[in-house]
């Protein structure tokens, strides 16, 4: 396979997602995808010490490391293959193959196991399918890998949900809280919201501090996992180092989505001590560790 090619062919299909031609772009999916499985069985053994990913950036991938603590040599297959499946996914949701569409997504993920909105949208599907375990398992699995704050307001509301068919108001009220403090537009939040205004399961009807306890008693945070934060912002700071600005940015913000302004200066101005400290340091140091993945 080369890149290119791939990347080209994605996007063809993408524009023919955007066109309503769902059942031409699902047989051009799944053939790419049938394509890239010789591929992989062919050129990317996996043992105990190695496995391969196709992580979209170096951001997913020193995040990963941090998160799951994988021993194991890490490669990039060189090919978007998350990108493939999600593409596969949707179309086959558009078609009505719902069981297709589990099976991409399920590809999606080990492929980039900190895509959260591969996580998402496939616990939405299995809930669909009354498998309420999946659903907040994988619900669940969002918490300590979002990088982006809407992925977590998802995820709140999620629980959200189940917890008000729980006969649990108090925690539906809390998890309403958590995603409501992200600031995020989200339609489902707005929905939410609006059905619990003056009811049992009222955000206004807990207070901070009782929202925190309360998730606690389920096994929920009350907000995003600081590593996630601290990843972002190493990379932002290998970004800006190499002057590319807007990269920069768009990561930074995306730490002050999940973290708040004040944790985001606490984590930068560590970041920077640790920089002071040790030579070379964040992502970049990261990298050259790691080896050849990007």
């Amino acid at each position: 396979m080369e890149e290119t090619n791939m990347t080209d062919a994605l996007a063809h299909a993408e524009g023919l997602l955007v066109e309503g031609h769902n059942e031409e772009a699902q047989e051009l999916l799944s053939r790419l995808a049938e394509d890239a499985e010789q591929y992989v069985d062919s050129n990317c053994p996996t043992t105990d010490e190695l496995q391969w990913f196709s992580f979209p950036s170096l951001f997913e991938r020193l995040a990963y490391r941090r998160v799951e603590n994988d021993p194991r040599e890490l490669r990039s297959v060189g090919e978007p293959l998350d990108r493939l499946y999600g593409d596969l996914a949707l179309a086959c949701v558009r078609n009505g193959d719902y069981d297709s569409a589990m099976a991409a997504l399920r590809h999606a993920v080990r492929w980039n196991p900190m895509g959260c909105e591969y996580r998402l949208n496939l616990a939405d599907l299995y809930r669909v399918a009354g498998d309420p375990n999946e659903y907040l398992a994988l619900s669940y699995s969002v918490f300590e890998r979002a990088s982006d704050a809407r992925h977590l307001v998802r995820a709140f509301v999620n629980f959200s949900e189940y917890f008000q068919v729980s006969e649990k108001p108090k925690a539906s009220a809390a998890a309403l809280r958590a995603a409501r403090r992200f600031g995020v537009e989200d339609s489902a939040l707005k929905a939410a919201l609006e059905l619990a205004a003056g009811t049992d399961h009222d955000p206004d009807s807990v207070d901070d501090d009782e929202a925190r306890d309360l998730l606690a008693q389920e096994g929920l945070p009350d907000g995003a996992n600081a590593e996630m934060a601290v990843c972002l912002l190493l990379c932002a700071s290998d970004a800006a180092a190499a002057r590319d600005r807007n990269l920069a940015a768009d990561l930074t913000r995306r730490a002050r989505d999940l973290v708040g302004e004040g944790a985001c200066m606490a984590l930068l101005k560590l970041i920077r001590e640790e920089d002071d400290e040790a030579s070379p340091s964040g992502a970049d140091g990261y990298a050259a560790k790691e080896g050849d993945d990007a």
